[in-house]
């Protein structure tokens, strides 16, 4: 009986750079370690889309800030002692051959081919680990499998607007890409429109760009990566435009929702999009559920508050007179007379005993979470923020791009820092 083509795969996760657009979130930990949506972290995102697809071997590759990102996975995936299913972390590691750190998405699979080739394994699966989108994998393997493809892109149609931040490729009747050009200026564009279907057209998405996914077939990956571009260091600017002229390269063109999270406006308004009465990203689909990591933690418990289109994680204690349209992480404790607007508030990582809030309170320091007659807005909070009484954060385009020691702002969207004490009376 031969191999479901998922259990032929072995999935390779790239945690991404030093994530300096995503930056103050990044100071501390890897870009997949950054917490989504109130209680997952960006990794939990990928990892999910290929255990629902049936691909349960993976690998993270990882190199700045990891611990976290450790530990999160050491204590989130476990699988039966009787399966061969794991999700290893890969750090980047001076070796004799290789004593430097990865220089890019295929530098980064290059320098962990010995992990990879321990596995049987017929193709590998390369993902992004910054991306939030459900996505069925087994239906693109089926496709690259039917399409007798060396190497399978995944492609999602764009509008003009967004075309020049991605590769953009063009396709035959047959579905095989036939030109890929990275990042085009707008001037060209009309060289590279495609035929996406009448809904994407009516939409003005007629341009196929790649969302960075790709299934080689690992033959192929190992020699594309040893010998025959064994200099190059990005898949999307130099081994993807190379192997169109010599290989069998098909694009699987996905329709769902799918976004790239680079940088902190995108972050935010990914955050705050699921608080939508149906978001296009569907949290609460049994059919495609998202992994993380089981806490035992308390039900929310709230007191007095107005409640519009918000998501509130558990262990959270909310007093607030009004909170909408925002995302409330795990352990928040949010005092009497606030209102929050439009804002992503992390959380805590554990529960202040009353004994340590009265030692705090005694010097001075306001307790974990947001106080009394606070007003925030369009505001992320990273976690284990102590926020006083009568602070007012007021993010938008009034305010300029500014990094200061307790909070940074970027396309008006105020994001203060993990750990910050913002004193009684503190206005940004």
């Amino acid at each position: 009986m031969s191999k479901s083509p998922a259990k032929s795969t072995l999935a390779v996760i790239l945690g991404g750079g030093a994530g300096t657009r995503l930056y103050p979130l990044t100071a501390s930990r890897s870009k997949p370690a950054v917490p989504i949506a109130g209680k997952y972290r960006l990794v939990d995102i990928p990892i999910s889309n290929c255990i629902n697809s049936g691909i349960n071997r993976m690998f993270v590759l990882t190199q700045f800030n990891s611990a976290s990102l450790n530990k999160h996975i050491k204590n989130t995936y476990h699988f039966s002692m009787f399966s061969n299913a794991f999700v290893d972390i890969l750090a980047a590691e001076q070796t004799p051959d290789n004593p430097g750190w990865y220089q890019g998405t295929a530098d980064a699979v290059r320098q962990c081919l010995r992990h990879v080739e321990q596995h049987d394994a017929e193709y590998v699966l390369i993902l992004s680990g910054d991306q939030l989108y459900q996505m069925d994998f087994q239906q693109m393997l089926e496709d690259h499998i039917a399409r007798g493809a060396d190497i399978s892109i995944a492609t999602i149609p764009v509008a003009e607007r967004e075309a020049p931040e991605f590769g953009i490729l063009k396709s035959d009747d047959q579905g095989m890409i036939t030109s890929f050009i990275e990042k085009p200026k707008k001037d060209i564009l009309s060289d590279w429109v495609s035929d996406t279907g009448d809904e994407m057209r009516g939409a003005g998405r007629i341009y196929l760009a790649s969302m960075g996914i790709y299934i080689f077939n690992r033959r192929l990956l190992i020699d594309q990566l040893q010998n025959e571009y064994k200099d190059a260091t990005d898949f999307g600017k130099e081994i993807m435009p190379a192997s169109i002229e010599k290989y069998k390269v098909a694009s699987y063109q996905y329709d769902g929702y799918w976004t790239d999270i680079g940088n902190i406006y995108s972050f935010f308004e990914a955050n705050l999009a699921l608080t939508q009465e149906i978001p296009d990203f569907n949290l609460f689909d049994n059919t495609k559920p998202v992994f993380t990591r089981a806490r035992m933690l308390p039900p929310a418990k709230i007191s007095g508050t107005t409640l519009e289109k918000t998501i509130i994680a558990e262990g959270s204690i909310i007093l607030a007179s009004r909170v909408e349209n925002s995302v409330i992480g795990i352990r928040t404790r949010i005092g009497h007379g606030t209102t929050v607007v439009s804002s992503y508030i992390m959380g805590g990582d554990y529960f202040e005993t009353l004994e340590e809030m009265k030692h705090a309170a005694e010097r001075g320091i306001p307790k974990i979470g947001i106080g009394e007659r606070c007003y925030i807005k369009n505001t992320i909070i990273d976690k284990n923020c102590r926020i006083g009484n009568d602070v007012r954060i007021n993010g938008g385009h009034h305010l300029p791009n500014t990094d200061h020691s307790l909070y940074t702002v970027k396309d008006g969207i105020v994001v203060v820092k993990k750990g910050a004490i913002l004193p009684d009376g503190f206005v940004i």
